[in-house]
């Protein structure tokens, strides 16, 4: 099957989220299965056109109101050959820092016409390729003008076996922009209504692709679930539910090679399911990377998380009400946090410092030091409102580190709640969001930790062997691709 990905970003060339990784991944696994499969994304400035190698003449793309030009370059994927990247290279669109915007102004007033670009774009370098997909698989909103210009535009010149799919990989992030945006997407004003662009007077990139798209998928089954609903929806539950039927959860995958404690090169202790030491030596390290007293009979918790409100900081960091301050402080233990974010939690963080003498954090990112604190770290708490897949709850039952989770998303669909009867669970779930669940949770956890020593052991291990791969993952997107031509262009296989 000839698979095309259109992305904002991918892995390793340019990154905010979980999105970037997901494209590459599955891509990278659907190659090795044997599919030719390329990636279109813009050239970034920060991408080198040096390391690139040009596509010869320039390519002409119908965004905007005129016609405008570009040069194309491509790549093969690192640790994939049979993977290649291309990249739209429009200084006007992407000669800039960032991908959606810079700290000054975090959604650049020209996106609109930069991803139109990226998608009409996409349609002009098949031509140019003389390659033509059987599937072109969109990501997030920044990508939905593309299967609106399959679907309205293109279908009939030359795509007619082409079918698309959406994946959404978070509701809360649409493509909102005014009416006057929408001469920049370079498509005629009939479909402003007619493919479902029109949103409270304005136009919605998400849900113009969730009405154009053949198939729709997100990146877990329980979130399939969600966004159907007033409270996962994000006002987009009615639409979503309307087109239910081609709504499909497809849980994302790991990279349990760049993720495994057996190898990773970036903690100081390897360590497997069935010799644990080096987990011990982790956790001292953390420790004493932290500050934090060398304790190996003391509980670390850890969390590693933007410090936003959709992770829930404010019932765990909220002044006057978060948990954290009563849990550092009423139970035996010591907690670490890793991430960045809003200011006035970076603040309240400090103080917490300040105060608690087995609290310490560090505000920023490092990749090596988000190793050491899966690794050496006993629990890790994920209370998020809302999480489409989540990774770190996969990454720390890969490391021994069990998860305290809120019951959503891929969250609910990863980690199973511990038992006491049975010992049976991979984590802690708890379903109400409020200091007080995290507070009792945690306490749950760290009871369990000090009187039932077998039951965490035998946690840990059923953690650390679960398959997490991509390759269950690629095969769900395979009967989501045949299932789309099957809609989109009656091609029954």
């Amino acid at each position: 099957m000839r698979i095309l990905m259109v992305s904002a970003e991918a892995v390793p060339f340019a990154k905010t989220g979980g999105l970037a990784d997901m494209v590459s991944a599955l891509a990278i696994q659907l190659a090795n299965m044997g599919h030719d499969v390329k990636i279109v994304m813009p050239r970034y400035y920060k991408i080198d056109r040096k390391k690139l190698e040009p596509l010869l003449g320039p390519m002409a793309i119908a965004a905007g109101q005129q016609e405008t030009w570009s040069a194309v370059y491509k790549t093969k994927m690192p640790g994939c050959d049979k993977l290649e990247v291309y990249f739209i290279d429009h200084e006007q669109c992407y000669g800039r820092d960032g991908i959606y915007g810079v700290p000054g102004e975090t959604d650049f007033h020209d996106n609109p016409y930069r991803f139109a670009v990226l998608c009409h774009g996409a349609f002009q370098l098949c031509r140019k390729l003389q390659w033509f997909p059987d599937i072109i698989h969109a990501h997030d909103w920044s990508a939905c003008l593309a299967p609106v210009i399959l679907k309205y535009i293109c279908r009939y010149s030359g795509f007619e076996k082409t079918a698309s799919v959406l994946t959404i990989h978070n509701q809360g992030y649409q493509g909102q922009y005014g009416k006057d945006k929408f001469p920049a997407l370079g498509i005629d004003w009939g479909l402003y209504y007619g493919a479902g662009f029109e949103h409270e007077g304005g136009i919605n990139f998400l849900q113009a692709g969730v009405t154009s798209a053949d198939m729709i998928t997100t990146v877990s089954p329980t979130y399939a679930y969600e966004i159907q609903t007033p409270e996962g929806g994000f006002g987009m539950n009615g639409l979503l539910s309307l087109r239910h039927d081609v709504v499909r959860g497809i849980l994302n995958g790991a990279d349990t090679e760049y993720w495994n404690p057996e190898t990773d090169v970036k903690i100081p202790f390897n360590y497997s399911a069935k010799d644990m030491f080096g987990k011990k030596r982790c956790k001292e390290e953390l420790q004493k990377k932290f500050g934090l007293p060398v304790e190996p009979d003391v509980p670390v918790f850890a969390m590693i998380t933007r410090l936003v409100d959709q992770k829930g900081i404010g019932d765990v960091f909220g002044p006057m009400h978060g948990s954290m301050f009563a849990m550092c402080r009423d139970m035996r233990i010591q907690f670490v946090v890793l991430g960045s974010g809003e200011k006035w939690c970076e603040n309240e963080i400090a103080e917490l410092q300040n105060k608690l003498p087995n609290f310490r954090a560090f505000i920023g990112y490092n990749e090596v030091l988000s190793h050491l604190i899966e690794a050496g770290s006993d629990f890790f708490l994920m209370p998020s409102k809302y999480e489409p897949c989540g990774l770190n709850q996969i990454y720390s039952m890969l490391y021994g580190t069990l998860p305290i989770v809120r019951r959503t998303g891929g969250l609910a669909d990863t980690v199973s709640n511990y038992n006491e009867q049975t010992g049976d669970g991979t984590g802690f779930v708890f379903d109400r969001l409020d200091p007080s669940a995290v507070y009792n949770t945690v306490g749950w956890a760290t009871w369990a930790y000090y009187n039932k020593k077998d039951d965490i052991k035998k946690m840990q291990l059923r953690g650390m062997k679960q398959n997490f791969g991509w390759e269950i993952a690629a095969k769900s997107y395979l009967e989501v691709y045949r299932e789309a031509l099957k809609r989109g262009c009656n091609i029954i296989e």
